[in-house]
C-alpha cells in the first residue's frame, strides 16, 4: 500500500470536521506554507472557511451558502443563469 501524500492526510484531517490550526498544519505535517495548501484544496473543490482570532488563524470545511453558490455560477454562465438539460 502506497504511503499518503501530505495533500492527502491534510485533506483527510478537513474531512473529519474539526478545525484546523494554521500552526498544526505548520508542525503537524511539516509544511512551508499551510495557505499554499489550503488554497491546492479549495481549487480542488473543498470549501475552506479561514477563521482569523486573536489566537492565530484556522481552517474549517463548511458547506457554501447560495449567495456563494450564486456567485459562481454567475462568473460560469453569466447573469442569465444557466440552463439546465432534461
Amino acid at each position: 500500500m502506497a504511503k499518503a501524500t501530505k495533500t492527502e492526510k491534510v485533506r483527510n484531517l478537513f474531512a473529519k470536521g474539526n478545525s484546523v490550526t494554521w500552526k498544526s498544519l505548520r508542525t503537524k505535517f511539516d509544511l512551508r506554507s499551510p495557505a499554499q495548501m489550503v488554497g491546492k484544496l479549495r481549487n480542488e473543490g473543498m470549501m475552506i472557511y479561514e477563521n482569523r482570532t486573536s489566537a492565530g488563524v484556522s481552517y474549517r470545511v463548511g458547506t457554501p451558502s447560495k449567495a456563494v453558490i450564486a456567485a459562481g455560477q454567475t462568473a460560469l454562465f453569466g447573469k442569465q443563469g444557466y440552463a439546465a438539460s432534461a
